[in-house]
């Protein structure tokens, strides 16, 4: 699904200004209640209520290339979650890729928005069950076969 990008400025500023922060090491991400997402809606050939998302790369993280690859792995991130997950609609949200972003791979930057988008209670399914999905489900099944194996012995 192609999302709508913010196009102007004030909507930037007023999402750093009054938008919800959350970091992670790689990304910060703003978000905000898009107050025209009805009025968008409407003009919405599918009619569904959809997200306006920025990506905000500044000089600092590097060259252009450097700055356009940062941003094609955010956007790509963002359309697995969506698909994946789900993500909340009717929001204003600015993503600004930090310099680690340049270096890291596709999963680790999405793993931080995850983590993000989670952070700022925009993920449709809960975070447990994200959370259980992903790191937490590994010890869990190297402790699941020691149990049964301890009761084969005892029994």
């Amino acid at each position: 699904m192609k999302f709508y990008a913010i196009t102007e400025n004030h909507l930037y500023r007023k999402a750093y200004k009054n938008g919800k922060r959350a970091s992670a090491r790689s990304i910060s991400v703003y978000v905000l209640r898009d107050r025209h997402a009805a009025l968008l809606k409407k003009q919405n050939p599918e009619k569904k209520t959809l997200n306006r998302i920025g990506i905000s790369a500044s000089k600092k993280i590097g060259g252009a290339v450097q700055r356009n690859r940062a941003k094609r792995v955010i956007r790509e991130a963002y359309r697995q979650i969506d698909k994946e997950t789900g993500i909340r609609t009717g929001y204003l949200i600015v993503i600004v890729p930090r310099t680690e972003c340049t270096v890291l791979k596709m999963q680790d930057v999405k793993r931080d928005l995850h983590y993000a988008l989670a952070k700022s209670e925009l993920l449709v399914k809960s975070e447990k069950s994200g959370k259980n999905s992903g790191s937490s489900s590994a010890p869990h099944t190297a402790d699941t076969p020691a149990v049964p194996e301890t009761h084969d012995d005892h029994a």
